[in-house]
């Protein structure tokens, strides 16, 4: 995305702005007046006469469209997707002027990113409206949120038939009484994240999840506790072209579990209960470079959890670690020697108990290594 340096082009997004505060102001009027009867037409026509007179001298109303269009973009929420509302960017953006419409309408750009649900309101309404929204992304990547309530996907997925091959991005909720969503309908899926409303949906998100299309690269599992009771049912040919992996486990067998399925893992997250691997297998894993843990401090912090025994990992860069009680000093030396990782930062967050001593020591034995004490960070979150 382009930015604005003159003087010219900061005297025109001011003004944009004004003028979408106007535009806001017509909205709360009108909705005031329509909720409580109250007469502002007068109010009004004083609004719109001011407003046109501005149109004949402000600047905005001459930009180029390049830079019309530049500016259209900065109203697009970049926090999430987009939902079609008609005082809410882009849909306001298409009522202010014929103009305006025609530029906004011919911005597939604009019209990438949708949040849409299904379970409860006016199905047919929303569906006319969501279809518009996608027609004019015009063959783009899509960006989407899903959320299902107390239904099943059927009429999602017949309305997402035309684009499902746009998806690259996609955010799935699962509610109560929402049934599995096929992910491998979405063929050219690169990034994945999955959220729910309780613990019913279990079943339905496994089944959902156990088969991933081959173009997914990354997946964040919000708030659903794997572990080893349900993992060995995940599809590991789907499963083995993921890159990035953030996840909540119950324990930490599922550790070396989720290496095996995932052999090109550069990045992993885990946040859970951790509690000591019992197995004694040890696994070699040639990709991970990122490790990010963030354990429970309920339990009892002095238990050596014994993960650095079991992994070797020699191309790790950056471990980050929160949460984890008493920190495995001497097991993380012998883990950073064994595998002759090219180690450059180590990152201490809230509940970590260590030492000053050993802080130096790390200093004295990996020179270059970054090392970070931060206890603000106290957790993760997804």
């Amino acid at each position: 995305m382009q930015t604005f340096n003159s003087n010219a082009d900061s005297s025109a997004v001011s003004d944009t702005i004004s003028a979408m505060q106007n535009i806001q102001l017509d909205v709360v009027m009108h909705k005031a007046s329509s909720q409580k009867g109250v007469n502002y037409r007068k109010k009004a026509k004083v609004v719109q006469s001011n407003k046109s007179h501005s149109t004949l001298t402000s600047p905005v109303w001459r930009l180029p469209t390049e830079i019309l269009a530049q500016i259209f973009l900065y109203c697009i929420p970049e926090d999430g997707n987009s939902i079609p509302a008609p005082d809410l960017a882009p849909m306001l953006l298409t009522t202010v002027c014929r103009r305006w419409r025609e530029v906004a309408v011919d911005m597939p750009d604009l019209w990438r990113r949708l949040r849409l649900e299904v379970g409860h309101g006016d199905w047919q309404q929303r569906a006319f409206c969501y279809d518009t929204y996608l027609k004019r992304s015009r063959g783009r990547q899509l960006s989407l949120t899903l959320e299902c309530h107390d239904n099943n996907w059927t009429e999602l997925r017949s309305l997402l038939q035309p684009y499902v091959d746009q998806v690259s991005s996609l955010s799935v909720g699962f509610f109560s009484g929402a049934g599995s969503l096929a992910m491998t309908d979405f063929r050219g899926l690169s990034e994945l994240v999955i959220y729910t409303g309780g613990s019913d949906t279990l079943t339905a998100v496994m089944h959902s999840i156990a088969q991933l299309p081959p173009n997914m690269r990354s997946l964040k599992l919000m708030d659903l506790w794997l572990n080893l009771r349900v993992l060995p049912h995940l599809n590991s040919l789907r499963w083995a072209g993921l890159t990035n992996l953030d996840i909540v486990v119950d324990g930490l067998d599922s550790f070396v579990r989720l290496l095996h399925l995932c052999p090109n893992l550069s990045s992993l997250t885990m946040i859970g209960i951790f509690t000591t691997i019992e197995t004694s297998e040890t696994f070699v894993h040639p990709k991970l470079q990122s490790l990010r843990m963030s354990g429970h401090l309920l339990l009892d912090s002095t238990v050596n959890l014994g993960l650095f025994n079991t992994i070797t990992l020699p191309n790790l860069r950056t471990v980050e670690v929160r949460n984890m009680g008493q920190w495995p000093h001497e097991e993380f030396k012998a883990f950073v020697t064994r595998s002759q990782c090219p180690l450059e930062s180590l990152i201490f967050g809230g509940g970590v108990r260590k030492t000053d001593q050993q802080l130096a020591e790390y200093a004295t034995l990996f020179p270059s290594l970054e090392l970070v004490t931060d206890p603000t960070r106290s957790r993760f979150y997804f």
